[in-house]
């Protein structure tokens, strides 16, 4: 039976393990766990990919050794900033919230996961299935020394996936693809005061973005996704105020629905970039190169069916327990991504509260934290696989 004490306790001592990424160093708060669960009687291993930045598996049996579940919340934190008015490493509980750094995301639901994980095994519940568990490292960082390298490395081979890393018991089953990519735009350099001597490459920028901007995508409508976005994230070019700049550079933030491709996306882009260039090269007379596109990182957009079973289960028991989940999409981008490269069916849920990740004061609600655990833990105990 969960404990809610015992919740709580624990979610305090995981905010008190300072785990922020950047800098990167989840070593203390994975020993932490791995501890926590070896007590448990767990098999648990701790995986490496640069120094001190941990992560543990862990490995439940269950009555069928041929299929396995996995659970999986984070370890770090974005760091902590200024502006808190509470401690945010101490987990001070004030008006029924427990405030700290990570206590939506991801510490609450790492607690959560592991309480549940002790009740089960207290009450001496054989699962039906393997059940694994991984907390892992570099989630705010984009996972490139956590999930990603479980994956990819074979480590991890669960037959469904629930990453715990969202809010308000939402279920996400859906969420947009991400393109992050640097443009580098090349002009030539001349005195200020004789401009049409050179080419401003800040000039050229102005009006790539500005068609970027007013570019409408092609898309199909998804009810649980916003329509496609374009953020200009970063823009830098010039040496100093009386030079024409011979180079711009700014970054992109493209976040696309399922459905839609990336290599299209990025075509567009180079297209738009070398009719610019073009018509500054006429204009002047000077012969200039296209801008450079760099890909900084590409995740594919996400989707699965809400009668897949993950979705079925996870809603039958949240309304058995008298809590009504509502399925959603992600604009941001999760982990479930990912799994679809080695085809495992995946979805997020979570317990933190919503508007409050990567806050100055960041909360989770005790009572949802409390309640969210008594549905993961029935939710283990019932799933079951289609065989």
């Amino acid at each position: 039976m969960v404990n809610k004490k015992r919740l709580i306790k624990l979610t305090q001592e995981l905010i008190q393990i300072n785990s922020e990424n950047p800098p990167g160093d989840e070593f203390k708060i994975a020993v932490f766990v791995k501890n926590y669960l070896d007590k448990l009687g767990l098999k648990t291993k701790v995986y490496e990919f640069n120094k001190k930045r941990s992560n543990v598996v862990a490995l439940l049996e269950g009555r069928d050794k041929k299929h396995s579940l996995l659970i999986t919340p984070h370890l770090d934190t974005v760091p902590a900033g200024e502006s808190w008015h509470f401690n945010p490493f101490q987990g001070k509980i004030h008006h029924g919230r427990i405030y700290g750094l990570g206590a939506t995301d991801c510490k609450g639901n790492l607690a959560s996961s592991l309480e549940a994980i002790n009740s089960i095994v207290e009450d001496g519940v054989v699962l039906d299935y393997n059940l694994i568990f991984a907390a892992t490292a570099d989630e705010e960082s984009g996972s490139d020394l956590g999930l990603v390298p479980l994956l990819e490395k074979g480590i991890l081979k669960p037959d469904a996936a629930v990453v715990l890393d969202s809010d308000d018991f939402h279920i996400i089953i859906t969420q947009k693809g991400l393109i992050h990519l640097k443009v580098k735009i090349q002009g030539k350099k001349a005195h200020g005061a004789y401009p049409w001597q050179g080419i401003n490459a800040i000039d050229i920028a102005i009006d790539v973005l500005k068609e970027l901007k007013a570019h409408k995508f092609i898309y199909a409508k998804n009810k649980y996704l916003k329509p496609p976005t374009l953020n200009i994230g970063t823009i830098k070019g010039g040496d100093k105020v009386n030079v024409v700049s011979d180079w711009c550079e700014f970054e992109l933030d493209v976040r696309f629905l399922p459905g839609m491709s990336e290599g299209a996306i990025l075509k567009y882009i180079q297209s738009i970039i070398q009719k610019h260039t073009r018509k500054f090269s006429r204009q002047s007379g000077i012969p200039l190169k296209a801008g450079k596109i760099e890909v900084e990182g590409i995740q594919r957009p996400y989707w699965i069916n809400q009668n897949q079973p993950l979705v079925k289960y996870l809603t039958a028991v949240a309304k058995k327990l008298k809590i009504q989940p509502r399925i959603k999409g992600s604009e941001g981008a999760t982990t479930i991504t990912f799994f679809q490269e080695k085809d495992i069916p995946a979805i997020a849920t979570g317990f933190g509260a919503s508007g409050c990740a990567h806050i100055a004061d960041e909360y989770v609600k005790i009572n949802n934290l409390y309640k969210g655990t008594m549905v993961l833990e029935e939710f283990i105990k019932k799933y079951r696989f289609d065989v």
